[in-house]
């Protein structure tokens, strides 16, 4: 079994190890195993839920959702429909998002465009552009 330290881990995830700690403490990282020198032993299956958590995470997921999420997947049968629910909703937020992206990317691209045209006038001298008709 391959096991990692602390400060692996911490490199492999960009993460402070205080904040490890803290995932440990508040129970998304649990059965963190110590040496007897009391250094923290993580598993793959850690780096398996820190992939999940980093995912989560990068879409907006809140840590109370996080930690609403890996409680009901310990007990899945249970709780499958709120499994369900709790990822469809999450799935919203991200194209919520993505579509929010889209739209702000379509304004950079208009003003990039604009810009590289008064650039382009710039450098031959000719009239400037007319931001409306973008």
């Amino acid at each position: 079994m391959t096991t990692y330290t602390i400060k692996q881990v911490s490199q492999m995830f960009g993460l402070p190890a205080s904040t490890l700690r803290y995932y440990e403490e508040i129970g998304l990282l649990p059965a963190v195993e110590k040496t007897k020198a009391n250094q923290r032993i993580y598993t793959e299956e850690h780096i398996g839920r820190l992939g999940a958590i980093r995912c989560f995470k990068e879409t907006g997921m809140s840590m109370a959702k996080l930690l609403e999420f890996f409680t009901y997947e310990e007990e899945e049968q249970e709780h499958i429909e709120e499994i369900l629910a709790l990822l469809k909703e999450q799935d919203r937020h991200v194209a919520e998002q993505i579509e929010k992206l889209q739209s702000a990317r379509k304004q950079i691209n208009r003003k990039l465009r604009y810009y590289s045209d008064i650039k382009a006038s710039m450098d031959s001298g000719s009239a400037y552009p007319f931001w409306g008709d973008y």
